[in-house]
């Protein structure tokens, strides 16, 4: 195929392909946007579009859940898609595209708009991420050992633009109108197309990322090229998402089935009933020790799920805890959304290096122990936060120090567990079905969002009052803090309990 095709004359920069940092821009400035906007959307949906509802914070805990999920889920397809008819640069500009045609559509006061708009951001997303991550393994032969360090290098562009963007976004939304807030992360995104354009422009990615079949490519489909009716399905697909997105509400009444259900969390139960099913089947023809080093990358990824779950509160709970309950003095509320990016770039190379380390001296814990170990960070976060209502002022505000913990700590779990689980997978799954469970993988996160909204519905605070706040919600959010900090210690620890057998489950696999 041609996405493994490298130029014949390389060119390099700081000893990497130069191709790398013209897609380490793009998706610098594709992360800006999509975290831009993202610091802005709780508060504008309590603010603004449900301003009127007692239940506000309840409503835009189902759709911040449900947009969650299906921008995560839209990936698993797009990437299919890439595969078989576009390739990556075409699914990148067609992704760049819509999401920042998203982005710009926020800019419009209708509420109409915004779910029109958030359903052209789960399209564009879905064509956008999972293509230029992959592109970037492109650039590097099989085997070069320059190819884990090129992804870190591209890791710190995502979290510089996730650091940035919510600074920025975040004070024009609040100073001068939502709506600025939401127009720049538009731009963000459309830079970020602009420095793709020039990468290929000037041929660093040589003949990677085209199409993997021209006949595929132009193929013609009720006399349209196939991948014309692609972008026409992506932009009209659009509505019918916006569509689920304002079914917000759930499908029962009080005391029925469906009680807390709507059709997006309906349709992840299907989903997750199927994976369940199509696993089973996999597991029944596999040898006994790929069952079990499969069961081990089951195991990886639920656990996975609920760190993410945990850690996605900081778009929703957190930030409207921050809004109302922490005493903010230097930045707002949807600002604080920058803080577990900025300790990412700060932690990520002392990390690292403690890794390196502890291997020379053959310390270097198994991945069991990692996960174990992040799991009960974001515990002690949770619990930190939950302590800080004995240092509450008379409002009910509790210093700011307490959420800068929070996100020290929760960062450095996801730095125990993320970096090492992606990989894990692809060791621990046969050849054969290595890219499916890859696409389970990348679904936890959409059904971590599922744990969100359960959460983030659990501690809705019903009132229309703008300046709801003090010892009411405190409670109420400390309350659920503690909740949350239970869970994660309880899974950590049982993790490193269950730590040994995991090893002998993993084999070889470090």
């Amino acid at each position: 195929m041609s996405d493994i095709v490298k130029p014949t004359n390389e060119k390099q920069l700081l000893g990497h392909p130069q191709g790398l940092f013209y897609l380490f821009f793009a998706e610098l400035w594709e992360r800006f946007s999509f975290y831009g906007m993202r610091a802005l959307l709780t508060l504008y949906m309590v603010n603004v579009v449900f301003e009127a509802l007692s239940t506000r914070d309840y409503a835009a805990a189902a759709v911040y859940a449900s947009y969650g999920s299906l921008v995560y889920a839209s990936t698993v397809i797009g990437g299919k898609i890439s595969d078989s008819i576009l390739g990556m640069r075409a699914s990148i500009f067609l992704g760049g595209i819509l999401m920042a045609l998203g982005h710009f559509v926020l800019a419009i006061e209708n509420n109409i708009a915004f779910f029109l708009a958030l359903a052209f951001i789960i399209v564009g997303n879905g064509f956008f991420k999972p293509n230029i991550s992959t592109f970037v393994g492109t650039l590097y032969k099989e085997g070069d050992p320059r190819k884990d360090s090129g992804f870190t290098i591209f890791y710190m562009g995502i979290n510089i633009g996730g650091f940035i963007s919510p600074l920025l976004c975040g004070w024009l939304g609040q100073t001068y109108g939502w709506h600025y807030g939401f127009g720049l992360a538009g731009i963000g995104m459309l830079t970020g197309l602009l420095f793709f354009w020039s990468g290929i422009r000037k041929n660093v990615f040589g003949d990677g990322g085209k199409p993997p079949s021209v006949e595929v490519y132009e193929k013609r489909i009720m006399g349209i090229p196939q991948h014309q009716l692609v972008r026409i399905l992506a932009f009209f697909a659009a509505p019918l998402i916006a569509y689920l997105l304002y079914s917000y509400k759930s499908l029962g009444g009080e005391g029925t089935t469906f009680e807390d259900t709507n059709i997006v969390n309906l349709l992840f139960y299907i989903i997750g009933v199927a994976v369940i099913v199509y696993m089973a089947t996999i597991m029944i023809k596999a040898t006994m020790d790929e069952r079990k080093k499969l069961f081990m990358a089951l195991l990886i990824t639920f656990f996975m799920t609920i760190f993410w779950g945990f850690h996605e509160l900081h778009g929703s709970v957190i930030t409207l805890f921050a809004a109302r309950n922490v005493n903010l003095s230097l930045i707002n509320a949807s600002q604080t959304n920058a803080l577990n990016s900025m300790f990412i770039v700060i932690l990520s190379i002392p990390i690292s290096i403690m890794w390196t380390w502890l291997a020379k001296r053959k310390s270097n814990p198994r991945t069991p122990y990692k996960f174990g170990m992040g799991l009960i960070f974001a515990g002690l976060a949770f619990y930190v936060v939950s302590l800080s209502g004995g240092s509450a002022d008379e409002n009910g505000m509790v210093p700011f120090s307490y959420l800068l913990l929070l996100y020290f700590l929760i960062s450095v779990g996801e730095l125990f567990m993320s970096p090492v689980g992606l990989s894990k997978i692809t060791d621990l799954s046969p050849k054969r079905i290595v890219a499916f469970m890859m696409g389970v993988w990348f679904l936890s996160s959409a059904f971590a969002f599922q744990i969100v909204g359960f959460i983030s519905k659990q501690l809705a605070i019903e009132s229309t009052d703008s300046n709801v706040g003090g010892f009411d919600t405190l409670d109420i959010y400390l309350g659920g803090f503690s909740l949350i900090a239970k869970y994660a210690l309880v899974s950590g620890v049982l993790v490193l309990i269950f730590g040994p057998l995991m090893k002998r489950l993993m084999g070889n696999v470090h």
